[in-house]
């Protein structure tokens, strides 16, 4: 069956659900998103075509003018008898269920889709107690991921709901995916033709995109992996782009050796065993990658004299950094606020484990230090007119011995501060809010330098880029933003996701950001188009945690559905599935050297997973890579290597120090 592509339409920023319910950061953040953002139509958001596996998709998002609401949802004008839509949905029902097992499970897929639209077009046509009756009669069959959308769903009874709700109509047009064989295709087809049941068979061509592809039906599990997302799975088209995800090469310089050094390694009696060693992290980055992006792609901004320093002294750290794996698992140091009636909802730690800043729901931004280093700011204009400029140790002078101390409080926002972020030189620190801003703050003075207003609505996530200068964030209003420093509007705006950008990570190598969603969805973007190039669906709830391995290579996302899943970014596929815990994931990150994943959760745990198991002999043929067949290992438990409770304190922050320490943070909650 051919059929024209319509374009994509993406609504301006400004389309969004009503006004975001302020959630904290226990869980009810991900509840706020998930439940404002459902079907913001179903009607758009899974206007499906049907065409073959010819369909190509364009690069960016075409933009047009927003449609009327009445002209989007007139399409539900053509209708059948009212009274026969049970009976449809039934006959459909029980032909399904009595087919071969192997078409079973893809077919399947079509109940949830048919079942809202059909909803909708009796609601739309104003045949509320045949939709009352419908929906009583069919919901409890949906799968029990789709629970929260029926929720919703159930809500909208009457016509002038549906007209009313932004969060009924998602301007966006996003196709409602079905990944299906040529086989159950073409059975579905016969049967609906031979029944000349055309109600359904509209709605197959009006609001579905099956995407068809040649060889065996996926299996029940293989199916239930990939999808739960608002609009589906993602078409294998979406993940065809090339991604450079390699890494970038590292500025060459020699690593000086200290006096220091030398007599430490003198006293070990092995003087000879570290240097070589050191030399190897120096050269390790020297070849191109040839995954990598070329050096100029993006401009990202030159080294500074003091970044010099902080990368050798960073391959100093390195050389003696503890080489973890099953047999040797990383030492866990855990910072617990007490007493923090203020609400913590964000928290990030510097590079170089010197710094931890929280954010908190009174809308203070708290920065600590945690060496026996004070935080002090510098000195007044005057103060500093009469210092030597010349001196080796100016920049020692410049600071105001008067005003160190451990902890400073950073005032300006108006609303909880939902994500914070330092940059890589510690010169300055992010911080975004409900208030719809991001702010910039000195770390020389521990003032606000800029806000940047761009987003309408509250900001969930802010991340700086590992190169600096460049930030990117993501808020209520579905879209992302790609900010520089000195620049007061954004440079990308990334526009795609159909609910709430929940979490936003960049990738090592500064070219692309990830974005994980309300719509439970992860995207990853190309920094310099603004293109997407990368959708994964599989989280059956809002996701709220990304992390990178170190190589590039790979991609883990946690959710509310308390799943991390593993993603092949080079070969667009999910390559794993870790279960264990039992409540939303907030924090993921890799070890230094990408041997261990650790995951810490709502569930007062921090989990470590064996992350070179879980990516060795990968099945990333082309095959797979065309089908979508993925072959997850049945039991996840073999690559556990650690559970750590705390007493009552959900994990809401994790990092590895240059040396391999593992730093977790969280509020200890009394109840």
């Amino acid at each position: 069956i051919g059929g024209s592509v319509a374009p994509v339409a993406s609504s301006s920023p400004g389309v969004v659900a009503a006004a975001a319910v302020p959630p904290g950061k226990g869980g009810t953040r991900a509840g706020a998103a998930g439940r404002c953002v459902f079907a913001r139509s179903f009607r758009q958001s899974h206007k499906l075509l049907l065409c073959g596996n010819t369909f190509a998709v364009g690069g960016g998002v075409v933009v047009e003018d927003q449609p009327d609401v009445s002209a989007v949802l007139s399409a539900y004008n053509q209708q059948g008898d009212p009274t026969l839509y049970e009976e449809y949905y039934s006959g459909l029902k029980n032909f399904i269920e009595c087919s071969l097992d192997c078409h079973r499970a893809e077919l399947s897929q079509l109940f949830y889709p048919l079942f809202v639209h059909m909803y909708l077009e009796l609601v739309y046509n104003q045949h509320e107690s045949e939709a009352k009756s419908f929906f009583e009669r069919f919901h409890g069959d949906q799968e029990c991921y789709y629970q929260d959308d029926l929720r919703v769903l159930s809500s909208l009874t009457k016509k002038e709901h549906m007209k009313g709700n932004e969060t009924m109509l998602d301007f966006r047009t996003s196709k409602f995916v079905l990944r299906i064989s040529r086989d159950s295709y073409q059975l579905l087809k016969r049967h609906l033709q031979e029944k000349q049941n055309n109600q359904i068979w509209n709605i197959v061509q009006e609001h579905l995109y099956i995407d068809i592809f040649d060889g065996m039906p996926r299996s029940k599990q293989q199916i239930d992996a990939m999808v739960g997302s608002l609009a589906g799975e993602a078409k294998r088209e979406a993940n065809k782009a090339k991604v450079f995800f390699g890494l970038l090469k590292e500025p060459e310089f020699d690593v000086p050796l200290d006096d220091e050094d030398e007599e430490g390694e003198n006293e070990e009696g092995k003087p000879k065993k570290k240097k070589p060693k050191r030399d190897s992290v120096g050269s390790k980055s020297k070849k191109q990658d040839p995954n990598a992006p070329p050096q100029n792609r993006i401009p990202l901004p030159e080294l500074k004299d003091s970044d010099k320093l902080d990368k050798v002294m960073n391959m100093k750290e390195a050389a003696r950094r503890v080489r973890l794996g099953p047999e040797c698992l990383p030492s866990i140091c855990f910072y617990t606020f007490l007493n923090a009636y203020q609400g913590l909802t964000a928290v990030d730690i510097t590079d170089d484990s010197s710094m931890i800043v929280g954010g908190f729901a009174d809308s203070t931004v708290r920065v600590w230090s945690v060496t026996p280093k004070k935080l002090r700011s510098v000195k007044a204009a005057a103060d500093l007119s009469l210092i030597d400029k010349e001196s080796d140790d100016v920049l020692e002078r410049i600071m105001d011995e008067k005003t160190a101390s451990e902890l400073k409080i950073l005032y300006g926002h108006s609303g909880p501060v939902y994500g914070t972020s330092f940059s890589p030189d510690r010169n300055y620190l992010l911080s975004c809010s409900e208030d719809g801003t991001v702010r910039l703050w000195s770390l020389q003075t521990f003032t606000c330098l800029v806000g940047y207003k761009g987003h309408n609505y509250p900001v969930w996530d802010t991340q700086f880029s590992p190169y600096g200068y460049y930030f990117v964030s993501g808020g209520h209003d579905r879209v992302a933003r790609l900010w520089a420093t000195d620049h007061y509007q954004p440079l990308r705006i990334f526009a795609g996701h159909l609910a709430d950008v929940t979490c936003t990570r960049f990738h090592p190598n500064s070219n692309y950001i990830a974005t994980g969603s309300a719509d439970r969805t992860v995207r990853l973007w190309d920094v310099l188009n603004g293109n997407c190039v990368r959708i994964f669906t599989g989280h059956k709830g809002p996701i709220h945690s990304l992390a990178f391995s170190p190589n590039g290579r790979f991609l883990a996302t946690g959710a509310t559905d308390g799943r991390v899943l593993l993603w092949d970014i080079g070969h667009g596929l999910m390559v794993g599935e870790l279960k264990g815990h039992t409540d939303t994931i907030y924090a993921l990150r890799f070890s230094r050297d990408g041997e261990i994943l650790a995951s810490g959760s709502m569930d007062n745990t921090v989990r470590l997973w064996d992350a070179v198991k879980a990516f060795e002999d990968l099945e990333t043929d082309d095959f797979t890579t065309a089908t979508g067949h993925i072959n997850l290992p049945e039991n996840s438990q073999d690559l556990l290597l650690g559970t750590y409770m705390t007493k009552s304190t959900p994990v809401v922050h994790l990092h590895f120090t240059r040396r391999n320490l593992l730093l977790a943070a969280g509020a200890y909650s009394s109840q």
